[in-house]
């Protein structure tokens, strides 16, 4: 069974870096990896928030938030 991982970012880039070096660096075979672009796709803030989400870039595993670095904090996206 795969692990769900949601890669959550602001585009800025700090997130663009880890999203190239982390999120799509993850095992297919073993990871669902889903990348969302806040700056896009703000009605997501508030999952990301549920999420335990405090800054961007984020990756989320298997619902335990990962924080990666220091792009923006997450009440800065909505």
């Amino acid at each position: 069974m795969k692990t769900t991982a949601t890669f959550y970012h602001a585009g800025c880039p700090v997130c663009v870096e880890a999203e190239q070096s982390v999120a799509l660096s993850l095992d297919p075979a073993r990871f669902d990896v889903e990348i969302v672009h806040l700056g896009d796709q703000a009605g997501r803030v508030g999952e990301a928030k549920a999420a335990g989400v405090k800054s961007v870039p984020a990756l989320v595993l298997g619902g335990v938030p990962f924080h990666i670095n220091f792009g923006a904090a997450i009440e800065a996206l909505g």
